[in-house]
C-alpha cells in the first residue's frame, strides 16, 4: 500500500513495534522508520539532522532517510527531545518498521538512555510487566512476543491500521472479512478500510489465527497505527484473548482503544455497545457532561499541554492525532468543547414516546466521507489554482456506430464494446499526436508523458473516483473494453487497489448515459485536460445525395484545459485529431 510522505506514520506491514513505558526506564517514544515512498520496503539513513540530547520542536526535521525513489527528510510530529540513536549515520538497508531512534519529553530523561539498547528494550517489558514469573525458569510457554503486554497472553501480534494512500491520516474500518478464530492464510482479505481515497482491501501478511478484532465495524476516524486486532500461531490460543483490552497500549495511547462498561454516555467510536446512547433518559439531567476522561497516562507534548492549561481545556477529551494518540499543539487549536448534550436535549424535551419518533427539523445533516472530503479539497484546489478554459466540438459518430456494431458481432459473448470504449482510445491516439495535452503541470517544470494512461470517472455511491487503464495508446479496443468494465465493477465496490486510481495522464468523463449534451468537467491535477462527453443525438447534417441533407448521430465534447500548459491553439489542434479518429474510425488503426 502506498503511504504519506514526511511525519511519523507506523509501518504498512504488522507486526508493528508498540511504544511502551518500561519500570526501570522514563516514559519515551520509539520511533520506528516510515515508508517515505509507495515502493520503499528498505531506506538508507543518509544523515542525522539531531544530535542526541537536542531538542526537536514540532515540524522540525530529525533525519534524512534514502528510499528508493530520493533523499527525504524525516519530520518530527511534536516537540521532544533526541534521547539515543540506534541506527547510526550510513547504515543501509534498514526494513521499513525498523526503531531508529528514542524521543522523550523531558532534557532530564535523556541520561537514562545512554547505554539503551535494542537487546534491552526486547528483554525489558517481560522483566518490568510481569516480575515474578522471570524467577520461574521451567515456564518457558508464558515468554511473551514483543507484542505481548504481559506473560500471561501467549505470543501474538497486534495488527495495526497503516497507511492505505498517500494522504491517509486516518481511516474508517467499513467491514471486517473474517471472524474471531478463522485461520488466516497469506494475502486474504481481513478487513475493508475507507481512507481518503477510497474503500481498499486490507490483506493478511502471514498465516495465523484471528483471536481478537480490538476496533469494531462501523469506527470512524481510526488514527493510523491504532491496533485493529490480534492474531495468533495457534488455534490453541485464541480463547487466552476472549476479554483481551490492549493493555499494552493504553497507558500509551490518549484515544480510548475499547468502550468503558461504567458510564453510559460513551462517545469513543470503538464502543462496544452504542444503543445504550439513546436509551438512558437521565443523562438530560447533566446536559454539562461530556465525554468520560480518559484512564491511564494521558499522552501530551509539552507545548500542547501548556496551551490547553492556559485555555482551560481539559486533556481528558481531547482526541490526539500524533503517534499512539498523542495530543499535539494542532489537536488543542482545534479542540472544540463537546457539545453532545444537545443531542440527549432532544429525548428529554418529549415526554412523550410518540414525539420522540417524529422527525425533528427539517433538514438532515449526512456526515462527511473521508472520500468526499478529498473530492471537495482536490475540487476546490483545482477551480482556485488552475486557470480552466473549455473548447467544444460536435462529432459524427456514424461509422464507429457502424463499425461497433460489427466488431461485437465478431468478438467474443463475453466481450461487448461500447461507445466509451472508441472514446477511450481515440483520446490516448490524440494525445500521441499532440503530446502537449498528455503534460503534467509540477510547478517547476512542464512534465511531457511519453504514455497515455487515461483516467475514466466513474460514480460510485460514496463518491467519485477515476480508474485507470494504463497504455491505452498500444492496447485494442477489447482489451480497453475488459479493463473499463474490471475497473468499474471494482471502483463501486471498493475493491481498488491504490494504483489502479492514483496516477493518470488523462480523463475522460462521459454523462452521455444520462442524456446531458453537454457539460465542462473540472481538471484533475496535476493533469493539464479533461475530456467532458455528452449524449449523441439525431440531427440533420449536410449531405451530397438528392435530398441534399441527411440524419447523423452527432456527439458533443468539452475539452477542458489547463492554460499554463495548453494554449488554445494546441487545445483545438487535439480536437480536430480526435475528431478525425472517431468520424474515420479506420485511422486508429495506422
Amino acid at each position: 500500500p502506498v503511504r504519506r510522505p514526511g511525519g511519523l506514520p507506523l509501518p504498512p506491514a504488522w507486526p508493528r513495534l508498540v511504544p511502551r513505558r518500561c519500570c526501570s526506564l522514563p516514559a519515551h517514544q520509539k520511533v520506528a522508520l516510515p515508508a517515505l515512498s509507495p515502493t520503499m520496503q528498505m531506506g538508507t539513513i543518509a544523515r542525522w539532522e539531531k544530535k542526541e540530547g537536542d531538542k526537536i520542536g514540532e515540524g522540525e526535521l530529525i533525519a534524512e532517510v534514502e528510499t528508493d525513489k530520493a533523499t527525504v527528510g524525516f519530520e518530527s510530529l511534536e516537540e521532544c527531545y533526541l534521547a539515543k540513536i540506534l541506527v547510526p549515520e550510513g547504515t543501509r538497508d534498514v526494513p521499513i518498521g525498523a526503531v531508529i531512534c528514542i524521543t522523550v519529553e523531558k532534557p532530564e530523561h535523556v541520561d537514562a538512555f545512554k547505554n539503551y539498547t535494542l537487546d534491552s528494550a526486547a528483554s525489558a517489558p517481560p522483566a518490568a510487566s510481569v516480575p515474578p514469573p522471570q524467577a520461574a525458569a521451567p515456564s518457558p510457554p508464558t515468554q511473551p512476543s514483543p507484542e505481548a503486554p504481559g506473560s500471561s497472553y501467549p505470543p501474538h501480534m497486534q495488527v495495526t491500521l497503516p497507511a492505505l494512500s498517500p494522504t491517509m491520516t486516518m481511516g474508517t474500518v467499513q467491514r471486517w472479512e473474517k471472524k474471531v478464530g478463522e485461520k488466516l492464510n497469506e494475502g486474504d482479505l481481513l478487513a475493508e478500510i475507507e481512507t481518503d481515497k477510497a474503500t481498499i482491501g486490507f490483506e493478511v501478511q502471514e498465516e495465523g489465527y484471528l483471536a481478537k478484532i480490538l476496533v469494531p465495524e462501523g469506527t470512524r476516524d481510526v488514527p493510523l497505527g491504532t491496533a485493529l486486532c490480534i492474531i495468533v500461531e495457534k488455534v490453541s490460543d485464541i480463547p487466552a484473548f476472549a476479554d483481551y483490552q490492549d493493555t499494552a497500549v493504553t497507558d500509551m495511547k490518549a484515544q480510548a482503544a475499547a468502550a468503558p462498561p461504567p458510564p453510559p454516555l460513551v462517545v469513543a467510536t470503538p464502543s462496544a455497545a452504542p444503543p445504550p446512547q439513546p436509551a438512558v433518559p437521565s443523562t438530560p439531567a447533566v446536559p454539562t457532561a461530556g465525554p468520560p476522561p480518559r484512564k491511564g497516562r494521558i499522552l501530551v507534548s509539552p507545548l500542547a499541554k501548556k496551551m490547553a492549561a492556559e485555555k482551560g481545556i481539559d486533556l481528558a477529551q481531547v482526541k490526539g492525532t500524533g503517534p499512539d494518540g498523542r495530543i499535539t499543539k494542532k489537536d488543542v487549536e482545534s479542540f472544540v468543547p463537546p457539545k453532545v448534550a444537545p443531542a440527549p436535549a432532544l429525548e428529554a424535551v418529549p415526554a412523550a414516546a410518540a414525539v420522540a419518533a417524529a422527525p425533528v427539523g427539517t433538514f438532515t445533516d449526512i456526515p462527511i466521507s473521508n472520500i468526499r472530503r478529498v473530492i471537495a479539497q482536490r475540487l476546490m484546489q483545482s477551480k482556485q489554482t488552475i486557470p480552466h478554459y473549455y473548447l467544444s466540438v460536435d462529432i459524427n459518430m456514424g461509422e464507429v456506430l457502424v463499425l461497433r456494431k460489427e466488431l461485437n458481432q465478431e468478438v467474443s459473448d463475453n466481450i461487448k464494446l461500447s461507445v466509451n470504449d472508441f472514446i477511450i482510445k481515440a483520446s490516448a491516439l490524440a494525445c500521441l499526436k499532440v503530446p502537449e495535452a498528455n503534460s503534467s503541470w509540477m510547478d517547476t517544470v512542464i512534465r511531457q508523458n511519453h504514455v497515455v494512461d487515461v483516467s475514466v470517472a466513474v460514480s460510485t455511491p460514496v463518491g467519485l473516483i477515476t480508474p485507470i487503464v494504463f497504455n491505452a495508446h498500444i492496447k485494442g479496443l477489447a482489451s480497453i473494453s475488459k479493463d473499463v468494465v474490471s475497473l468499474a465493477t471494482k471502483a463501486r465496490e471498493g475493491k481498488l487497489q491504490p494504483h489502479e486510481f492514483q496516477g493518470g495522464t488523462f480523463t475522460i468523463s462521459n454523462l452521455g448515459m444520462y442524456g446531458i449534451k453537454n457539460f465542462s468537467a473540472i481538471i484533475n491535477p496535476p493533469q493539464a485536460c479533461i475530456l467532458a462527453v455528452g449524449s449523441s443525438e439525431k440531427r440533420l447534417v449536410p449531405a451530397d445525395n438528392e435530398k441534399g441533407f441527411d440524419v447523423a448521430s452527432v456527439m458533443s465534447v468539452t475539452l477542458s484545459c489547463d492554460h499554463r500548459v495548453v494554449d488554445g491553439a494546441v487545445g483545438a489542434q487535439w480536437l480536430a485529431e480526435f475528431k478525425n479518429f472517431l468520424e474515420k474510425p479506420v485511422t486508429m488503426l495506422l
